[in-house]
C-alpha cells in the first residue's frame, strides 16, 4: 500500500467510526436470536442480560434503564426509538463502558479480621522518581501510589547535610533528598483520596536518637488524632483494616542503643560494588520481560543470587557491624509510635518464622531470599503469615528499579510485596490487576486455604499441583481504537497495524501460562475470534493477563495496550476490556471485545 492511499484509508476510518458490519458473526448471530425484525426491546435484552451475561437477577426495568443510558451516550447512530436497540447500537453497546469486564462490587470482602489476613498494596522507597543510584527524591510519587490507592509507603530516613534536620533519601547513592516533612505532609492529605483504609508507613531508619524524637515530633504534630498507637509494647494480634478506617500506621525497627559509625561508607560505594558482581538487572523490553516463575527451581539455581544479596542495606536489623561508638540513649517518644514492629532474628530462616504466640510482627525478606526461602520453607512461611506479616522488597542489583514476580510472595501468604512503583513492567500490571479487586480499597482478603489449615491439618504449598477447579473459557472477538489514541504512523509509517494478543493467567505455577492469537496483517480493527482455555487449579489466586502488541518483522514488537483482571470479580458474557498504557494509565479508545466462560 502506498504512502498516499494509506493516509486516505487512514482519513476514511477516522471519520467514518466502526460500524455494524464490523461487528463479529457471533454478535450478529445473538442480535438476531434476541430480537425481531431487526430490534431489540427491553424484553429482549432482558432475556440476552440473564442467558448470555449471566446477570440472573436483571429485571425488565433493568433492561430498559439499559437501553435508555445506551441511547442517551449513543445518540449520534440511528436508533429507531428510544425504547429500543438496532444491531449498531446493540454492538456500541457491548463495546461501551456500560460494559465492563469486572463486576461492580465495591468493597466487599470481609474487613473485620487481622491486617495479617489481608493481601496490602505496597510500594517500595516510594519516594523515588526514577532509578534507585541517582533520580530525585520527591512526594510526588508518594501522592501518585496514593492516588491509585496504594496502602503501604516507604520512606528512607537520614540526617540531612547539617544534621539537625531528617532528608528522605536512598542511602549511600546520588539520589537528591527530599525533606521528611513535606512528605508526612503529603501523605497526610492525600492517604485517604482513594480508600479509607488505613495507610502505613514504614521506615528506614538510619537516625541517632536526638533525630528519632524530632521524627516523633513530626509524625505526631501532622497526624495527630488519625494516628495509630497500640499502647503497648507488642500487639498480640493486629487490628482489622475496619476498625483502622482513616488511620495512619508506622511500621518499623524498635529502636536500640544508637551505633555511630566512625567511617560511613560513601555514596555509592556499596552499590557499585554489588554492580560489579551482580549484573545490572536491566528489563529486556521496554515494556519488561515475562515474569519469573519458580518452576523446576532448585536451591542451587538461587544460590549466587542471595549471596550477592546479603548486603541490601534492609538486611541489617541489627545496625552497623563496623560501628565503633555507642549511646545509651533511646528515644521513648519514638518507640511508642511504632504500631507494627519490624524484625529479623538472628540465627537463620528458621529463627525468622518461628511464630510466637504473644505477639505479632513484621518480617521482611529480599526477592531472593524468598525465592530461597520457598524452596525449603514453603509451608512454614504460610503458615508464618497466617499471623504475622512478610514484606518482601527487590534485590538491590535493581538499579533500574524493576520488578520482580509478586505472585511468589502473594501464593505464600506476603501480605506486603513491595514493587517499585516507577517501574512499570509486567511485573507492575499483575500488580495493578491483583488491586482491582475488592473496589480497589488497596486491602484483599486472602483466600481461607492460606489462613488456616484444610481438613487434614495440611498447610497449603503452591508448587503441589492440585486438582482443576473450574476451566476459565476466552474469547478474543476483536478490538478497535488505536486509530484514537495513537498517531496513525506509530505502529507503521506506510501500512495499518499488524496486532496480535497475548493472554493468560498468573497465579500458581501450575496455572500460569500465556497463550497468543494469530498475528493480522493491516488492520486497525482486527478481529481474532480466538478462543483458550485455562484450567485453574485455584482460581482464587488467579488473575487474567491482557496483552496487545503488533508485529514488527524487523525490531522489536510494538506495544498496543494491556490489562491485568482478577479472575474472581471477572464478569461472565461478552464484555468490553478497556486496555492500558505501559504506565497503567486507561487509553482513552482503545478496548478489546472479549467472552468470559466458566466451565
Amino acid at each position: 500500500m502506498s504512502k498516499q492511499t494509506y493516509r486516505v484509508c487512514f482519513c476514511f476510518r477516522r471519520r467514518f467510526k466502526m460500524t455494524a458490519g464490523e461487528a463479529p458473526d457471533e454478535i450478529k448471530k445473538l442480535f438476531d436470536e434476541y430480537s425481531e425484525n431487526g430490534i431489540m426491546n427491553p424484553d429482549h435484552l432482558q432475556r440476552f442480560l440473564i442467558d448470555v451475561q449471566k446477570e440472573a437477577n436483571t429485571t425488565r426495568d433493568d433492561a430498559q434503564n439499559m437501553i435508555e443510558r445506551c441511547t442517551n451516550e449513543l445518540k449520534h447512530l440511528n436508533i429507531f426509538h428510544r425504547k429500543v436497540l438496532n444491531l449498531e447500537a446493540f454492538f456500541k453497546y457491548l463495546f461501551s463502558d456500560l460494559n465492563p469486564p469486572l463486576e461492580s462490587l465495591g468493597v466487599h470482602h470481609d474487613m473485620s479480621a487481622p491486617l495479617s489476613h489481608y493481601y496490602i498494596y505496597t510500594g517500595h522507597n516510594s519516594y523515588l522518581t526514577g532509578n534507585q543510584l541517582s533520580s530525585d527524591c520527591s512526594d510526588v510519587p508518594i501522592i501518585q501510589a496514593l492516588q491509585r490507592g496504594v496502602r503501604v509507603i516507604e520512606l528512607d530516613i537520614w540526617p540531612n547535610s547539617s544534621k539537625d534536620n531528617i532528608d528522605v533519601l536512598h542511602g549511600r547513592t546520588l539520589t537528591t533528598p527530599v525533606e521528611l516533612i513535606k512528605c508526612l505532609k503529603s501523605i497526610k492529605e492525600y492517604a485517604f483520596v482513594a480508600s479509607d483504609y488505613p495507610v502505613v508507613i514504614t521506615l528506614e531508619d538510619h537516625l541517632p536518637p536526638n533525630l528519632q524524637a524530632k521524627v516523633a515530633e513530626m509524625v505526631m504534630s501532622t497526624f495527630g488524632d488519625i494516628l495509630f498507637t497500640p499502647g503497648s509494647e507488642c500487639l498480640k494480634e493486629f487490628p482489622s483494616p475496619e476498625s483502622l478506617k482513616k488511620r495512619i500506621i508506622i511500621s518499623t525497627k524498635p529502636p536500640k542503643e544508637y551505633l555511630k559509625t566512625k567511617d560511613a561508607p560513601k555514596e555509592g560505594e556499596g552499590e557499585a560494588q554489588k554492580e560489579k558482581t551482580s549484573g545490572n538487572g536491566k528489563e529486556s523490553s521496554a515494556w519488561g520481560r515475562e515474569v519469573s516463575s519458580l518452576k523446576g527451581g532448585t536451591v542451587t539455581d538461587y544460590k549466587q543470587d542471595l549471596d550477592d544479596d546479603s548486603n541490601d542495606e534492609e538486611d541489617n536489623e541489627d545496625g552497623d557491624p563496623k560501628s565503633t561508638e555507642s549511646s545509651q540513649y533511646i528515644a521513648p517518644e519514638y518507640k511508642s509510635l511504632i504500631a507494627i514492629h519490624a524484625g529479623k532474628p538472628k540465627g537463620g530462616i528458621d529463627a525468622c518464622l518461628k511464630v510466637d504466640p504473644n505477639k505479632v510482627r513484621r518480617l521482611s525478606l529480599s526477592e531472593q531470599q524468598l525465592e530461597k526461602a520457598v524452596l525449603t520453607h514453603g509451608k512454614q512461611i504460610v503458615r508464618f503469615t497466617q499471623k504475622n506479616i512478610l514484606r518482601v522488597y527487590p534485590k538491590g542489583i535493581r538499579f533500574d528499579s524493576s520488578n520482580y514476580n509478586p505472585m511468589i510472595g502473594w501464593t505464600h501468604g506476603a501480605q506486603m510485596v513491595a514493587l517499585n512503583m516507577q517501574g512499570y513492567g509486567r511485573s507492575l500490571w499483575i500488580m495493578h490487576g491483583m488491586f482491582r479487586a475488592n473496589g480497589g480499597c488497596g486491602y484483599v482478603k486472602k483466600p481461607d486455604f492460606i489462613l488456616k489449615p484444610g481438613s487434614d491439618d495440611e498447610i497449603f504449598d503452591p508448587r503441589v499441583r492440585l486438582t482443576v477447579k473450574t476451566t476459565l473459557k476466552v474469547t478474543v472477538y476483536m478490538g478497535e481504537g488505536w486509530y484514537y489514541d495513537f498517531h496513525h504512523t506509530h505502529f507503521d509509517a506506510y501500512s495499518p497495524p499488524d496486532f496480535y494478543t497475548r493472554v493468560g493467567i498468573a497465579g500458581v505455577p501450575a496455572d500460569t501460562i500465556m497463550k497468543k492469537t494469530k498475528t493480522l496483517e493491516d488492520n486497525w480493527v482486527p478481529a481474532w475470534n480466538e478462543e483458550f482455555e485455562f484450567p485453574l487449579t485455584v482460581p482464587e489466586l488467579a488473575l487474567l493477563r491482557i496483552e496487545v502488541h503488533e508485529y514488527d518483522m524487523s525490531e522489536k514488537d510494538d506495544f498496543g495496550g494491556q490489562t491485568c483482571l482478577p479472575v474472581s470479580e471477572l464478569r461472565r458474557g461478552i464484555r468490553a476490556v478497556p486496555l492500558h498504557s505501559v504506565k497503567g494509565e486507561k487509553y482513552k479508545s482503545v478496548k478489546l471485545l472479549m467472552g468470559f466462560e466458566f466451565v
